[in-house]
């Protein structure tokens, strides 16, 4: 789906004129203005401060821009990629000591889940590696500055900027407004709408507890009394969802009794055009809904996403196609790449959904051995599995669904999008919604 430069300019003068103002009103109850000052000091900020953090960011992003437009120029003049440009100026950065690494490893065992230091291994050094290479690369994009000319021709957070207008040179190449804008629309969205969330958070637990307080007092009951009422004794099965869900309905209920108005303003989601490749799906092709997941098998989040949104797909029989991509994050899970390619190999028989649910319930045993394991248990023929483990055709299909995920914005997992529109809380609650969203439109 292509964006037009009209809607990526509305976005650019949503951010510059928003001004957060302490009496500004979040929501009414009966008529009773909630404004900024019912929030804590820590909210108030976060709220106060955003339009600061959009600007700063946007510096951010540009700087990002003239860095990436600066390794690509590099890299040409050197006959190279640019990965191998920066593999050259990470590989002169020694490696952390055997004691570096054990001292952090002792520093964050629960932290890391009580895993083996084998285990944490390539996280801590990630981790260790991180700060050094981040100077040398800093320091390397200092020279290149100069080596290349960068000139800066316009404030990237100016009033009234044109789409053509041109931020920064870089030896030759121009950086225009409208470059930056499609470049950076989803980040600056997350910024936003990550304040923003929290920020209503906050707010509607004020919300729930003024409506539940007067609900209660009309019933001559304490709110806990009344809680215990709607949601603790109605519990048949005591999951976490069930009580979210009876919760939600007593929330729902006192929000319409008392008249509930959130006038919290949230920024408009960006739709992007995301591409279900020819992964593995489930559902009619031309189903209204389209769920596409990006996965990494080794990851504790997606293992317990996975069902809870499988669970919510059954309440739309016939109406959602979910297609699964992989996106291993190889930096901090060793075995997510082989996974990723033993699932695909899985697919070609047939039983990708099948060897998947395996994988997502035996996150801690995904060793060569153990995916031949899971392959034989499910019936597949362990012979053509072994080759397809294999086959540079399915390493190749991982690294696509990677590198279209890092062109999407992807940095971290489960990501999960509902007709190209990112669900940002993995709860049952909003994907529900975001389907049902979808539907309507």
């Amino acid at each position: 789906m292509k964006i037009s430069s009209s809607l990526f300019f509305l976005l650019l003068l949503t951010f510059s004129v928003f001004a957060q103002k302490a009496e500004d009103v979040l929501a009414t109850v009966n008529g009773q203005s909630i404004t900024v000052r019912n929030l804590s000091p820590e909210a108030q900020k976060i709220y106060a401060e955003l339009s600061l953090s959009i600007s700063e960011t946007r510096q951010n992003l540009l700087s990002q821009m003239i860095a990436e437009t600066l390794f690509e120029s590099e890299a040409k003049t050197r006959n190279q990629t640019v990965e191998q440009t920066l593999n050259e100026i990470k590989a002169k950065i020694p490696a952390p000591s055997d004691q570096q690494i054990q001292a952090v490893y002792e520093a964050n065992k629960a932290a890391l889940g009580n895993r083996t230091l084998a285990e944490s291994r390539a996280q801590i050094v990630a981790f260790l590696q991180r700060e050094p290479e981040q100077k040398a690369l800093q320091e390397y994009v200092e020279r290149l500055r100069l080596k290349y000319k960068v000139t800066m021709l316009k404030d990237v957070n100016a009033a009234n900027l044109k789409p053509l207008e041109t931020l920064a040179t870089v030896g030759g190449k121009t950086i225009s407004v409208q470059e930056f804008e499609q470049k950076n629309q989803n980040a600056l969205y997350e910024l936003r709408a990550e304040a923003i969330e929290r920020v209503k958070a906050e707010l509607e637990e004020i919300v729930f507890t003024d409506v539940l307080a007067a609900e209660a007092k009309t019933l001559n009951l304490a709110s806990s009394d009344l809680i215990a009422r709607e949601v603790t004794d109605k519990m048949r099965d005591f999951s976490n969802e069930e009580r979210i869900n009876l919760q939600n309905a007593l929330k729902n209920r006192l929000y319409a009794k008392y008249k509930v108005n959130f006038t919290l303003k949230e920024p408009i989601p960006v739709a992007q055009n995301i591409s279900v490749d020819d992964d593995p799906a489930q559902g009619k092709a031309n189903a209204p809904v389209t769920i596409v997941m990006f996965s990494d098998f080794q990851c504790p989040a997606c293992g317990a996403t996975h069902p809870i949104l499988k669970r919510v797909i059954a309440d739309f029989p016939g109406q959602v196609r979910f297609v699964v991509r992989d996106f291993p994050l190889t930096t901090i899970h060793e075995n997510a790449f082989p996974a990723a390619i033993a699932a695909n190999a899985a697919n070609r028989q047939g039983k990708f959904f099948e060897y998947a649910d395996v994988l997502y319930q035996n996150q801690n045993n995904l060793d060569r051995s153990s995916l031949l394991k899971y392959a034989a248990d499910l019936g597949l023929n362990t012979r053509q599995f072994e080759l397809d483990l294999k086959d540079e055709k399915l390493a190749a299909e991982v690294r696509k669904d990677m590198a279209d995920g890092k062109i999407y914005g992807i940095g971290s997992t489960p990501t999960i999008y509902v007709n190209g529109i990112k669900i940002r809380q993995l709860t049952a609650e909003n994907m529900r919604a975001a389907i049902e969203k979808a539907l309507r439109k």
